[in-house]
């Protein structure tokens, strides 16, 4: 959330960031409105409340000097005493509300972006940083099937049984698919615990309070799944449970950074997507994932959104999987980040990289959505954490890069050789 005390301000420089991501979809002027009758109410408030400190004051002075308790004197200032704590009754209630609008208001605000954060209208504006695997392309593309294809081929995929059970954009993977997958999560939790995070494995069913602390609700109530007759909702991805064990708390400066990295399971409704990507793995309402959330100082998120980039590209770099890094633009980058970072990797049935990890700086919008503080050393009072996220990566995904940069002239699929001791084979 927006800091409401940095908007009043300075809410042209808030503006002119806002606009940015995308111009005149979010005004400030209705919130400086309600700010400042706000404002208006709270001087009002702590006038009345001053007056009537005084009034009571002044009615045990003149009791004290002698005045009759029963007199008109008295009375007069019993009966203003009455009128203001009538007052400041009402007041009471309209304060609330009007914090109430400015809050409902700002949540569906989203982060401003950071300075260096690229600017454009939309992908086509985000910045290649870099390649790698050049050397791990394969010789002939136009041999290679679609992973869905080949997945269904070698009877480790089955997309029609998937739909049976469920819906459209569900899948069922059956032996060696299974088991690819499973490989997969092992491999990738064991990589980022040897590269220093926690393993945690949060609950997938969270209430919405959670949601609106990393920024998906309100706004996007629409792209999640909500269980009938509870607060309870699909988790979207463990960013969200992950980053929200910390709510409401204040930490130590000494437990900084917190790094954690999970996998869950992954629901989505992907609203908005339909006709795109119907077939395999890429766009499903349900993926797994290995999730990496950071807690920092404010002082090395920038230090640590570089790190934990280089976290998620280390598992494509031991897979041998060809990727490249793209800087979001600010029309691309999501709601809750800062600045952002894709990786993409080579798809070669189709030609072109796809999304498999956006690793993202929130700064401090979903700490202060989410009340995660710290108490820094030496220094009174407390400040917002950092909070980092950022795929470790897409599994499925992954898997379907798997299927199509390995692919051999036979069908089969060479195991990559650090997932062949998970395996125990060589070749799908």
């Amino acid at each position: 959330m927006l800091d409401l005390k940095q908007i009043r301000e300075n809410p042209e420089a808030i503006q002119e960031l806002l606009n940015r991501r995308k111009a005149d979809e979010y005004n400030l002027e209705e919130v400086l409105t309600l700010d400042k009758q706000q404002r208006d109410l709270e001087s009002t408030r702590t006038q009345l409340q001053t007056r009537s400190n005084e009034i009571g004051k002044l009615i045990g002075q003149k009791i004290k000097g002698g005045s009759n308790p029963q007199g008109d004197e008295i009375k007069a200032l019993k009966e203003e005493g009455n009128e203001v704590k009538a007052k400041l009754a009402g007041i009471d209630p309209q304060e609330k509300e009007l914090k109430a609008q400015i809050e409902s208001i700002l949540l569906q605000f989203p982060n401003l972006p950071a300075d260096s954060t690229p600017i454009g209208k939309s992908e086509e504006e985000n910045v290649e940083v870099r390649r790698w695997g050049d050397e791990y392309l394969p010789k002939n593309n136009d041999r290679i099937l679609p992973h869905w294809e080949i997945g269904e081929k070698l009877g480790i995929i089955d997309s029609q049984r998937g739909v049976k059970v469920a819906q459209s954009r569900f899948i069922n993977l059956v032996g060696a698919g299974a088991a690819l997958e499973r490989a997969l999560i092992n491999f990738m939790l064991d990589c980022q615990i040897n590269a220093g995070y926690l393993e945690v494995m949060p609950p997938v069913l969270i209430n919405t309070k959670t949601l609106t602390g990393t920024g998906q609700l309100p706004k996007f109530a629409e792209e999640s799944f909500k269980c009938d007759g509870d607060d309870l909702w699909l988790t979207p991805t463990a960013e969200v449970p992950v980053t929200n064990l910390y709510r409401e708390e204040i930490l130590e400066e000494d437990l900084l950074p917190i790094k954690h990295c999970a996998y869950t399971p992954c629901f989505r409704r992907e609203a908005g997507s339909y006709g795109k990507d119907v077939r395999g793995l890429i766009r499903l309402h349900q993926f797994n994932k290995v999730e990496l959330v950071k807690l920092v100082h404010p002082d090395t998120s920038e230090d640590e959104h570089e790190s934990l980039v280089r976290d998620a590209e280390a598992i494509l770099q031991a897979l041998k999987l060809p990727y490249r890094v793209l800087e979001l633009c600010t029309g691309d980058i999501g709601f809750s980040a800062a600045k952002c970072y894709d990786l993409e990797v080579w798809l070669p049935s189709s030609g072109k990289y796809r999304e498999i990890s956006s690793c993202s700086n929130c700064r401090d919008f979903q700490a202060r959505r989410a009340d995660i503080r710290f108490k820094e050393k030496g220094i009174k009072g407390t400040r917002y954490v950092h909070t980092l996220n950022g795929s470790g990566l897409a599994v499925g995904r992954t898997m379907c890069a798997i299927l199509e940069n390995y692919q051999q002239e036979n069908s089969s699929i060479k195991v990559p050789d650090v997932l062949q001791k998970y395996l125990n084979r060589n070749v799908l």
